[in-house]
């Protein structure tokens, strides 16, 4: 097999299980859009590994669309770090099995402090979903890797749940052009939008 052919095939396998993403959406993606549009607090998004890298992107783009987000990692947050969250709050944990050791152990504090949880897991009989206010699970035939092993559709579709609930909270909130501007005024972007 050539390095082209490789390649089409992760984009393929990628494309495949975002295609079948959308038609395992259903009411708890109104839910979790309702709790965090009812929230008084801001967003807060946790995770380790690859979860956490999509988490850091999830949380700028809740940011940047009026959505005010930020990024706990979850073995910093065991550390001290839980004291950023609030019980107004909306948690967003990710784990791809849902059973992630670094993620489960905020489980009890957040209990506690009192904040709403929404799980991102691919598992919905997992811990976490069970301990989870909404449950947002998705399902994927494999990696797009060789092995099946490195989180690359798995990590995609966390990325996707993410972007789809931006989209939805942006639109619900009627975000306009200028307050996009407001919060993005550097780049190319920025410019575009101060003409």
């Amino acid at each position: 097999m050539t390095i082209i052919n490789d390649v089409k095939q992760a984009i393929e396998v990628e494309a495949d299980a975002i295609k079948a993403l959308a038609d395992q959406a259903g009411p708890e993606y109104e839910e979790a859009v309702s709790l965090i549009q009812n929230s008084k607090g801001k967003v807060v998004i946790t995770g380790v590994g690859k979860s956490g890298h999509m988490g850091k992107k999830i949380a700028a783009s809740l940011s940047s669309t009026g959505t005010p987000a930020f990024f706990v990692h979850s073995t910093e947050g065991v550390h001290g770090d839980l004291g950023m969250i609030e019980k107004e709050d909306v948690v967003i944990m990710i784990s791809n099995s849902g059973e992630t050791a670094e993620v489960l152990s905020l489980l009890p504090s957040l209990g506690k402090i009192g904040s709403k949880k929404i799980a991102i897991t691919s598992k919905k009989a997992s811990t976490l979903a069970k301990n989870s206010d909404v449950a947002l699970t998705y399902h994927y035939a494999k990696e797009a890797d060789h092995l099946g092993l490195a989180p690359t559709t798995s990590s995609t579709l966390t990325l996707v749940i993410g972007d789809a609930l931006a989209v939805a909270l942006s639109k619900a909130k009627e975000f306009k052009n200028e307050d996009f501007h407001l919060y993005h005024p550097g780049g190319s972007l920025g410019k575009k939008l101060s003409n």
